[in-house]
């Protein structure tokens, strides 16, 4: 594969690279590099980590070593499982069964924690260093990172903590590339303006968009809109039976026009289950039409769905 073909390869169905001059050299120059995407383990595995699955396979086909990185220090500040930690680990472990069977090469990727970071005194000296070039500010504004507004990091400090904890992480694994999705920028962008002021390596940061939830919503907060488990009826869990999964997908929302009455642009939830999960993962979308409508037919391609 050419450096060409890793980079298509790489940023497929990616919302953003910041930036792919500095990919492009990369995969130039370095015959594995290193990438990385953490999570807090926090509940039921949905079908929008079956997309995070599908580019980190991308990333290991196109040559990288990534390191998955269970959050759980940092799930634990955000009160995920009610604060929990050996919740909080087990929950972990659930997940990195889930990876696996979604296909994840476990012979290309390594699992660590959080915790196995913070016994280290190095990490601790780094996560001064980080605060030290960052303001308080520039902190609160990555709140939204965790799924919360900058006023909510009052009233508890150690939250203040968490986008600089997720900074060094990248640091101190060295990644080349921190992967994750588009919710996360503004911590990738706090430790590209963190290496800067320190000299260090400064990480590509490379974003998938956030799957919508099935119910629709607020078109213009892919954050707010975003399938969640706190949202059961507009997610689909990869433990939901084929009953279960037939009754949701008939209640979701799936506009006939691409513009609303305004003249937005709609986010219709079913063409982009089928834009990032169901045709990565299958090569085509097969649809058994009816006769009288058609007949069967076979998209091969989003675009070829999209203008039919």
């Amino acid at each position: 594969m050419n450096v060409d073909e890793k980079l298509a390869l790489v940023t497929r169905n990616a919302e953003e690279l910041v930036t792919e001059e500095e990919l492009r050299a990369l995969l130039t120059e370095k015959e594995e590099p290193t990438a990385y995407i953490g999570f807090e383990p926090s509940g039921t595995v949905h079908l929008g980590w079956v997309l995070v699955a599908q580019k980190i396979k991308d990333l290991c086909d196109a040559g990288f070593k990534v390191t998955i990185f269970w959050a759980d220090w940092h799930a634990y500040i955000n009160d995920k499982l009610g604060g929990n930690l050996e919740n909080i680990r087990v929950c972990a472990r659930y997940m990195q069964d889930c990876f696996i069977a979604l296909g994840v090469p476990q012979d290309k990727v390594v699992f660590k924690y959080a915790s196995e970071l913070c016994s280290e005194i190095e990490y601790w000296e780094k996560v001064i260093k980080v605060a030290k070039v960052t303001s308080l500010s520039r902190v609160k504004r990555a709140m939204t990172i965790m799924g919360r507004s900058e006023d909510e990091a009052e009233v508890d400090a150690s939250k203040v903590l968490y986008p600089i904890l997720q900074a060094t992480d990248i640091f101190f694994l060295n990644c080349d590339v921190a992967y994750a999705g588009i919710d996360q920028r503004r911590a990738h962008m706090l430790a590209r303006d963190a290496a800067d002021k320190l000299g260090w390596k400064k990480p590509i940061a490379l974003h998938t968009p956030l799957l919508p939830g099935l119910k629709g919503g607020n078109r213009m907060d892919p954050i707010e809109n975003k399938m969640s488990k706190s949202k059961p009826e507009g997610n689909i869990t990869i433990h939901d039976t084929k009953q279960d999964i037939d009754k949701k997908m008939k209640k979701a929302y799936c506009p006939m026009d691409k513009l609303d009455a305004e003249g937005n642009e709609e986010v219709n939830p079913v063409l982009m289950l089928c834009k990032y999960i169901i045709i990565p993962r299958n090569g085509c979308l097969f649809v058994d039409r009816p006769e009288q409508y058609g007949g069967p037919v076979t998209y091969n391609t989003y675009e070829e769905l999209e203008q039919a």
